[in-house]
């Protein structure tokens, strides 16, 4: 880094940080089960750990103000979403039992939630814009492509990619997945809550 070019921007010159530090975090989960997705990680008053994925401006920072302004949640980020595999538990043959998690991360979006947790993940919500807060089953392969376009993966290399699409084919095995046509007000929080699969 040039002193010279940032010289009259002292605070600037970080070379770790932002977006540095999540293009460094992007390729470390190309190594891993897990991927990062543009989010809000919502942990319901019920305890449910929900996932409204969406694309800039589908509603993602709406949806975290509504939820905290009706209940007691805990937002994981308003943006930035980390979907990871972890091992819970050893089986009695040895094997390893596995659940989808989602972490919290440190970059937020306009409602500027962002914490450090994590939440076993029960489902997942393709937010769009809509009327009456319709819920649709996504189907595997729709899933995946939902999630897909909703996902930061650095492109440059084809395994990154087919690494990419084979974790998010062991998500869509684990967690059911809804399209959800929503109207931001407090219905389509109770519409959640009230969801049952």
């Amino acid at each position: 880094m040039s002193e010279e070019s940032f010289a009259a921007f002292p605070e600037v010159a970080d070379p770790l940080a932002y977006p540095l530090d999540e293009l460094l975090v992007m390729h470390r989960l190309t190594q891993e089960r897990a991927i990062e997705l543009h989010g809000v990680g919502i942990v319901g008053p019920d305890g449910a750990s929900n996932l409204f994925i969406g694309h800039s401006g589908a509603g993602k920072s709406t949806t975290a103000r509504l939820w905290t302004s009706l209940h007691d949640v805990e937002i994981l980020s308003d943006d930035r979403i980390i979907v990871r595999e972890h091992k819970v538990r050893e089986d009695k043959a040895g094997n390893d039992a596995t659940q989808i998690f989602m972490y919290g991360t440190p970059w937020h979006g306009e409602a500027h939630f962002a914490l450090p947790g994590r939440a076993p993940l029960k489902r997942i919500f393709v937010l769009e814009h809509g009327q009456g807060n319709v819920l649709t089953r996504l189907t595997r392969s729709q899933m995946v492509a939902e999630l897909f376009a909703r996902s930061f993966v650095p492109f440059h290399r084809h395994e990154y990619v087919d690494n990419a699409l084979s974790f998010l084919e062991r998500v869509a095995d684990s967690v059911p997945c809804y399209r959800y046509c929503f109207e931001p007000d407090e219905r389509s929080v109770e519409r959640i809550l009230n969801f049952r699969d």
